[in-house]
């Protein structure tokens, strides 16, 4: 069985955390202080670059100021349509400050599937930590008030400070992972993974984010299950596609996994970034992953690059087609999120934007088609069934404490089993047959010789 090595798979934030200061690690930043002790009202006002093109921002304190793409995408009006309520997004990462003032309410109690974290999934975990707490803060913060800057009116969250994710209602399933370290407790990538999934499904998540990559473009066996029970279910997985920067120059597992929705990465100018983002034919979509700004533990913040923001944006956007459109499955809402982009690069898919840039605006738009009967990214099932046939992979099952598969009512009959009948090749049958035929054949052409021959030497013989 094929395995990942933790090093491979993380990947994840050492892949996925290229922070603004370039070393790897996030750059915590705080609301500036008034001389009274309060917290400056005052949001940055960037110089004008006649070469640079001006991006409108959110108002808001220095954190909202940062979160460029609500406005740039047009997230920030769609709130009057959707805002995430009543769907849940499962984060399986390095677990989520459910205590975070930008995210407080809005995250419920998990799961740990390290074995190492705290049974709720709140613990920050492994060599990054805060990885959990920046993804779940762009998918759902709700800001906070500071007391200081000024309220916008009709805007949704708690306040004009801080982080507001761009499904700010959604709510969020923390499942936390131990990965990048090696100990004596530590369990493997094959174990956690498969168990994370299962347990969001179980626990009734519409979406999963998985902002995790690997630089192997195939998985082990043990997540085939676990994807599978996922896409019987009706779960949407969106994972990110990992960065070039970090020396992941091909797209890796999970997101090579087929219906799994891979988002690559662009800049602020919805370019393909090259640092943030790598490249391969199983990106779907592209959304920003460079400069960007999220929420880390103990109410702190800090910027970051990578297409483990990317993957976030496309979860929140997902709530939010998920609450405007209750009825649709999640093959469709897929396709709302590929059929709605904005072509990019060469015409059609490629592997650099994949369908294309995110257009959320378009995305809600009620003439977007929306009545796919399978997922457009392909089935995990149908691949288990093609490739791992050798192997016999059981069907995927819940986990103890969930419902039975079966419907209630439901009945199995009994089939007796067909009686095995020898083939004839084995029979002694075949042999026999074909020594016989070829017997006739040659008295055939041996008679027929023999006719010839008589008939030349009687004509012979009249001369």
């Amino acid at each position: 069985m094929a395995r990942f090595s933790l090093r491979q798979v993380l990947a994840l934030v050492a892949s996925a955390l290229l922070m603004t200061t370039g070393f790897g690690a996030a750059h915590a930043t705080e609301p500036s202080a008034s001389p009274s002790g309060g917290t400056s009202s005052r949001a940055p006002s960037p110089s004008h670059l006649p070469s640079v093109p001006t991006i409108d921002t959110p108002r808001g304190d220095s954190i909202r100021a940062r979160q460029y793409w609500l406005m740039q995408y047009g997230f920030a009006d769609l709130w009057k349509e959707a805002t995430g309520q009543g769907v849940t997004v499962a984060v399986i990462d390095t677990g989520v400050d459910g205590n975070h003032q930008d995210l407080k309410g809005n995250v419920i109690d998990g799961f740990d599937a390290s074995g190492n974290g705290s049974g709720q999934g709140w613990k920050g975990l492994g060599v990054e930590p805060e990885h959990g707490t920046l993804v779940a803060s762009v998918i759902a913060g709700h800001g906070h008030s500071d007391g200081g800057t000024p309220a916008n009116p009709g805007e949704p969250g708690d306040g004009p400070a801080g982080m507001i994710g761009v499904a700010p209602e959604a709510t969020i399933l923390p499942i936390s992972l131990e990965l990048g370290t090696v100990g004596s407790s530590t369990k493997s990538v094959d174990e956690q993974i498969p168990a994370a999934v299962r347990y969001a499904v179980d626990a009734g998540a519409d979406i999963i984010n998985l902002s995790v990559g690997s630089d192997s473009t195939s998985w082990p066996e043990s997540w085939d299950s676990a994807f599978t029970y996922a896409e019987e279910k009706g779960v949407i997985i969106i994972a990110s596609a990992g960065n070039r920067g970090a020396g992941l120059t091909q797209v890796g597992a999970p997101a090579t996994m087929p219906g799994v929705l891979t988002v690559g990465g662009v800049d602020k100018s919805k370019k393909d970034s090259w640092s943030s983002s790598s490249q391969g034919i199983s990106i779907a979509v592209s959304a920003p992953s460079e400069s960007m700004v999220g929420a880390i533990p103990n109410n702190k913040y800090a910027t970051w690059s990578g297409t483990s923001a990317a993957a976030p944006t496309v979860s929140g956007l997902a709530a939010l087609i998920m609450e405007k459109y209750p009825d649709l499955t999640g093959n469709q809402v897929i396709e709302r999120i590929i059929s709605s982009t904005d072509d990019a690069g060469e015409s059609g898919r490629d592997a650099f934007y994949g369908f294309g840039v995110i257009n959320p605006q378009r995305a809600l738009d009620p003439d977007t088609p929306d009545s796919a009967e399978s997922n457009p990214l392909g089935s995990m099932k149908e691949w288990v069934s093609v490739h791992r046939k050798h192997t016999g992979t059981a069907s995927p099952t819940s986990s103890p404490t969930a419902a039975p598969v079966h419907e209630e009512g439901e009945t199995i009959e009994a089939v007796a089993a067909p009686q095995p009948v020898r083939p004839a090749e084995d029979s002694g049958i075949l042999p026999f047959i074909v020594l016989t035929a070829f017997g006739f054949w040659i008295v055939v052409i041996t008679a027929g010789s023999l006719r010839r021959l008589d008939s030349l030497t009687r004509r012979a013989s009249r001369r």
